[in-house]
């Protein structure tokens, strides 16, 4: 008999929960929903699309990467604050001169890739020969 209160009670306790929630569980949902189907259709476009290997290449080296902050520092002429921008602890001047040395490092991360890629796909065809994959 007490079992039967207790689930009644933890049913209509989710139940309230679920009633109370539900606006923010749709929202989330949603979201997923509209991430999913931007995917899929990101997906079926790149089918058909040449190049949309190296832009995933050059996405997933960016991801790689950290960004560009900024700080502030005193001159050391006039100890007025200066605006700095770094990236991988080196200090630029300009967000231009900073944004350069990023890009630079991502296609490097991306030329690497393709370079080291003839080697996977060398040793992923001897796993497959070998019943591995």
């Amino acid at each position: 008999m007490l079992e039967n209160y207790l689930g009644v009670s933890l049913f209509l306790l989710c139940a309230i929960l679920l009633y109370r929630f539900h606006p923010a569980i749709l929202r989330v949902l949603k979201r997923f929903d509209d991430t999913n189907r931007d995917r899929i259709e990101s997906e079926i476009r790149d089918r058909r699309d040449g190049i949309a290997h190296f832009r995933h290449t050059l996405s997933l080296a960016e991801e790689q990467v950290e960004q560009i902050g900024t700080i502030t520092v005193p001159d050391p002429r006039t100890a007025m604050p200066l605006t700095r921008y770094l990236f991988e602890g080196e200090q630029f001047a300009s967000e231009r001169e900073a944004r350069r040395a990023r890009e630079e490092k991502v296609r490097a991360l991306a030329r690497q890739f393709y370079m080291d890629l003839p080697a996977a796909l060398r040793a992923r065809k001897e796993d497959e020969k070998l019943g591995k994959g």
